[in-house]
C-alpha cells in the first residue's frame, strides 16, 4: 500500500482589497488595458473580473508586476495563498525485490 505524505502545493495571489487597486489606477491615469499588459496578460478581460469580484484570484507573477508598477508591497492589494493537498501519494520505486 503507497504511504500518504504531506506536500505543499502551489502559492497565489487573491486581491485583497479592489477598491485599492481602482483607486490607484484613477490616480494614475492607467487603463484596464495598459495595467493588464503590465501584468503580463494578453487581454484586460482577466483583470476586468478581478476588478468586479468575478474571479480573486491570480498567479503570483502578474501580481508582483502590478504591485512594482504601482511601487507599493504587495501585501497591500494582494493575500499569498498556498493550496495545500495532503492526500499526495509517495512516488513509488522503481527498483524491484528479486
Amino acid at each position: 500500500m503507497p504511504t500518504k505524505i504531506g506536500r505543499i502545493g502551489d502559492l497565489y495571489m487573491e486581491i485583497k482589497d479592489r477598491d485599492l487597486l481602482v483607486e490607484l489606477m484613477e490616480e494614475r491615469g492607467i487603463s484596464q488595458r495598459q495595467l493588464a499588459k503590465v501584468a503580463g496578460w494578453k487581454s484586460h478581460t482577466y483583470l476586468q473580473r478581478l476588478i468586479r469580484g468575478e474571479v480573486k484570484t491570480l498567479n503570483t507573477d502578474p501580481a508582483l508586476r502590478i504591485a512594482y508598477h504601482f511601487g507599493i508591497p504587495v501585501h497591500r492589494l494582494f493575500f499569498t495563498r498556498v493550496d495545500t493537498n495532503s492526500e499526495l501519494e509517495e512516488p513509488k520505486s522503481r527498483t524491484r525485490a528479486a
